[in-house]
């Protein structure tokens, strides 16, 4: 039964699968190259003694990954110096492996995961075995289910575990050559795959001509030219009689030592031209000389073999009947494949090979264009349309010769299906080459602007830029011209300029609103979102005429959704303040608690806003429970980017908790994500833990970089977070009026979402420091609050606040009722400091006895927590009662790495191998491994017992119902 058909569900709408569509059977691509190591047998021999070091470091990675070890290698060199010897090597010395190879076309760039199908099509048998997200997307890229286009990392973790499944039966090589001319989508799956390979019996080896792209920071063996000796012994094997000296000296300096260029040299000259020097190529680029060599060689064919190999040439898939049926078409005969074959350029076997990929460029660059015109619309008619479809709009784009509509119109389905696979790249790389050959100027816009949109999608933000320059210059079109700003917007706020974003977002979405009701709705909320992170509260542009425009904009579904209701709540916060929009907020809150995210297309990945809601409510319950949600929602759908926000939101909701340990976990996820991604680490929830554990030097590090950073880019709510990170660390120095100036920066901006963070800070740096106006202006905002929501939080801070400006006992009673309300949420950080503040002003008013009780719960849980500065300012003040803080537990501790420790609470939590694998980007079978470490240095022998070696992390976390107004 064929793959498609063996994978697709019945009645299930397909894409053409990539297998199909190449014409090939599953496992063409193993030992697919041959041919280079049959064209110079003496040659490729002595090619290869020459290359001991190179060998022997191949040897080694086959040596490693024989013994269980992963291994990802890049050979890297310039053309002809042999890279596809080496890997040839590797496949004759794998002996006992199963071997997979795939080689770049440069033809086959705009076709997503091309090269990806190519290598993995024959372990598709193992892909049941795969988690089902990951077994999807991976169907969904190579075009066998139907589906939303795939997260390229969830694509990416597929071949992970794909790869290390296969692996468990027999060690893997799998050998890419050409990798500079893979399709960015394969590039990017195979990079992540090289990246996380852990414990797996697998190899990766890559040829390149440089290393970089995908494949950048890993382990590199730079080939060069053979040394002179073997060069010298090289050129001896090939040569058919003496050589003078001197000939043979300018021959190894214009080679360099590049067999390849030594090898054409010899093969295209005649003994007397090679015996008086006559024949040495001139003095360009060694590449450029090679390839010339082979131009010249293939002029050398007759006519009618030249128009054969330029066929060969202008299909990448090697199809031998393929080829035929287009020879056909031109009137060319089976003999004319003979001189091609004579000569050693292209071998007609079961399928179409050139010597080397220099002889494919050579053939097709030097023809004409008319005779590429006739190749490719001769290629194009005997290309099925219903099973290779997007090759088929590829080669007569090639043949126009001009605009063509019907083109044009081929390749914008063809850009479609590349989007439903996840290929962003190339559907953006259709769409542009529609546009291009699209006669109608006003269409030829919209195709631009779509292809901006789908090169942005992509990431290639300034190649999407550009194209907006070229939709601007099309006829005038209102509509366009607002959505041509929308996206310059949408640009500006992945670039993290926040005010540029929000300036342009909400002009587009004025704009907007006379043409477009809806899009006007979404494009005013994202003007809302970009004006909250640029945080600029009365300058133009900034939150509170966003919020004013998206509180006015006409409305545009009834009922409202879920985001309408959010963003409504929001935009009467910023207008006309908290009392306002209090029951709105908690309106917002119930909606969102319900909200099916999933099913939520329009407001999915507001995290932020979603998490804030409950924060404005000062709800600890509902605001960690929604970040939960979203942290688990954005790994279900592999939506890494997405899911940095989230895990950053969750683990500053775990420090309030005082859950540090599980805070510094997700820390490590983030900085993971970042790796992967090749994108910094957020890291504003580093900045968090590191002020609460009370690391000065780092805080301060983070703290600068963050403002730095935030400032280029007119980020102001990141700023105001760094401020309120610095009132956390210097009030644990026991510095308020360090932490009083920063403080009251923040809490001047009342950014959403920041209040039950930044007043706290403020309140006790302002009774520290004095400044009794500072701290009652904190207790008014905190009553404005408790008026209107009344949680426990907010009453327990608002009571701490009175407790600052009170005196005897009704100081007393503020505190002691401040502890009876922290005590009954999840803000165990805050109860501690409330017992702190008690303790030490028991202390100031010589009640020493009752001080130590407080003193000694404060400093016992903020050491636990990890708070070491908050738990020494406890400690100081528990000796000035005359005792001595109690020492913690001197506790046998095991060296887990950090990759060990991750797996060891994630284990502890009851997630599976492949939930781990999936949540840290590793293979199952990395997971199994490293347990079986942790198992070994903690002395146990099965999951349930890490309950009882691992620290607790605090409860799971419970959706509520919000309070009541």
């Amino acid at each position: 039964m064929p793959l498609d058909e063996r994978v697709r569900p019945t009645g299930a709408r397909s894409h053409p699968p990539l297998a199909s569509r190449r014409g090939q059977s599953a496992d063409a691509n193993i030992g697919a190259v041959q041919m280079t190591t049959d064209s110079y047998p003496e040659g490729r021999a002595a090619e290869l003694a020459g290359r001991r070091s190179e060998r022997d470091a191949l040897d080694g990675l086959l040596d490693a990954v024989r013994a269980g070890e992963s291994r990802a290698l890049v050979v890297s060199g310039e053309p002809g110096v042999g890279k596809t010897a080496l890997l040839d090597y590797v496949a004759v010395q794998a002996q006992g492996f199963r071997v997979a190879r795939s080689t770049g076309v440069q033809s086959e760039m705009e076709l997503a995961f091309a090269g990806l199908h190519q290598l993995c099509a024959p372990m598709l048998d193992h892909l049941d075995c795969v988690p089902v997200p990951q077994r999807n997307a991976l169907r969904t890229a190579f075009g066998i289910r139907a589906g939303p286009a795939p997260d390229r990392f969830l694509v990416g973790l597929a071949v992970l575990s794909l790869l290390s499944q296969v692996a468990g039966e027999l060690p893997l090589i799998c050998l890419v050559d050409d990798e500079q001319w893979l399709d960015r989508a394969s590039a990017q799956a195979l990079g992540f795959a090289a990246r996380r390979l852990a414990a797996e019996p697998v190899g990766l080896v890559f040829a390149a001509r440089v290393l970089d792209g995908e494949l950048a920071g890993l382990p590199e063996l730079v080939i060069g030219g053979l040394s002179e000796g073997d060069a010298h012994t090289l050129l001896d094997a090939v040569l058919a009689g003496p050589l003078d000296a001197r000939v043979r000296d300018q021959i190894l300096a214009e080679t360099r030592g590049n067999p390849l260029a030594l090898l054409e040299l010899v093969r295209r000259v005649t003994p007397a031209e090679l015996a008086g020097g006559f024949g040495l190529l001139g003095r360009a680029p060694l590449s450029g000389r090679v390839e010339e060599a082979f131009r010249r060689q293939v002029d050398a064919l007759p006519a009618q073999t030249r128009r054969l190999v330029l066929v060969a040439a202008a299909d990448p898939t090697g199809d031998l009947g393929l080829v035929w049926r287009a020879a056909g078409r031109l009137g060319i005969g089976t003999a004319a494949a003979t001189p091609a074959a004579v000569a050693g350029l292209v071998e007609f076997g079961a399928r179409v090979r050139f010597r080397h990929p220099l002889v494919r460029s050579a053939a097709y660059r030097s023809a004409s264009l008319r005779d590429r015109l006739d190749v490719h619309r001769a290629l194009a008619e005997v290309t099925d349309p219903q099973v290779d479809p997007d090759r088929r709009a590829w080669h007569l784009a090639q043949a126009a010769p001009g605009p063509d509509e019907d083109v044009a119109g081929e390749l914008e389905r063809s850009a479609r299906r590349a989007q439903a696979r996840g290929g962003l790249a190339a559907a953006a790389a259709f769409l542009e080459r529609s546009a291009m050959l699209t006669p109608e100027p006003a269409r030829r816009a919209k195709r631009l602007l779509a292809a901006a949109r789908s090169k942005s999608d992509a990431g290639a933000l300034d190649a999407a830029l550009g194209l907006l320059i070229a939709v601007e210059a099309g006829p005038s079109d209102a509509l366009r011209t607002a959505e041509v700003e929308h996206l310059r917007g949408q640009i500006a706020l992945v670039q993290r300029r926040g005010s540029d974003a929000a300036r342009l977002l909400l002009s587009a979405a004025r704009r907007l609103e006379p043409l477009d009701a809806g899009l006007a709705r979404d494009t005013h909320l994202e003007a809302v979102e970009a004006a909250i992170w640029a945080g600029d509260l009365d300058q133009p542009g900034g939150v509170r005429e966003a919020a004013e425009a998206a509180r006015t904009a006409p409305p545009c579904s009834e009922p409202p959704r879920a985001v309408d209701v959010l963003f409504d709540a929001f935009a009467l916060r910023l207008t006309k303040g908290y009392p306002a929009a209090a029951p709105a907020l908690t309106q917002a809150l119930e909606v969102v608690l319900a909200q099916d995210v999933a099913a939520d297309e329009a407001g999915r990945w507001l995290i932020l806003e979603r998490v804030l809601i409950g924060l404005e409510l000062w709800d600890a319950e509902s605001s960690h429970a929604l970040a939960a949600r979203e942290a688990q929602f954005a790994r279900e759908t592999g939506a890494p980017l997405f899911l940095r926000l989230a895990i950053n939101l969750l683990a500053r909701s775990h420090i309030l908790a005082g859950e540090l340990t599980t805070a510094a976990l997700l820390m490590d996820e983030d900085r993971l994500i970042g790796e992967i991604s090749r994108n910094p680490p957020i890291a504003y929830a580093e900045m968090m833990l590191t002020a609460w554990r009370g690391q000065e030097a780092r805080t301060a590090e983070l703290i600068e970089a963050t403002v730095q950073e935030a400032t280029a880019g007119r980020l102001g709510r990141i700023v105001d977070f760094a401020d309120y990170a610095s009132a956390v660390l210097y009030n644990s120095l026991g510095r308020h009026d360090v932490a009083r100036d920063a403080a009251r920066r923040a809490f001047e901006h009342d950014q959403l979402g920041y209040g039950p963070l930044v007043v706290p800070e403020l309140a006790e740096a302002a009774s520290r420091t004095g400044d009794i106006t500072l701290v009652r202006a904190a207790l008014e905002w905190l009553t404005e609050r408790t008026r209107l929501t009344p949680t426990e939080w907010v009453l327990g801070i608002e009571a701490r606040a009175r407790a600052l400006l009170s005196h005897g006992t009704a100081a007393e009673s503020c505190y002691r009722e401040s502890i009876a309300h922290l005590s009954r949420t999840r803000v165990r950080a805050e109860l501690a400091r409330g017992h702190l503040l008690y303790g030490e002003w028991l202390r100031r008013e010589r009640r020493r006895m009752d001080a130590r009780e407080h003193l000694r719960t404060a400093h016992d849980m903020l050491a636990a927590m990890g708070m070491e500065a908050f738990a020494e300012r406890a400690r100081r003040e528990l000796a000035a009662t005359g005792e001595t803080a109690r020492k913690r537990t001197v506790e046998i501790t095991v060296a887990l790495t950090a990759q060990e420790a991750q797996i060891a609470r994630l284990a502890g939590e009851g997630l599976s191998n492949p939930e781990i694998g999936t949540r840290l980007f590793i293979s199952a079978r990395t997971v199994q491994y490293h347990l079986g470490k942790v198992f070994t240095k903690l002395g146990i022998s099965s999951r349930s017992q890490l309950d009882f070696v691992l620290p607790p992390t605090g409860p799971p976390p419970q959706l509520t119902s919000p309070p009541p107004v």
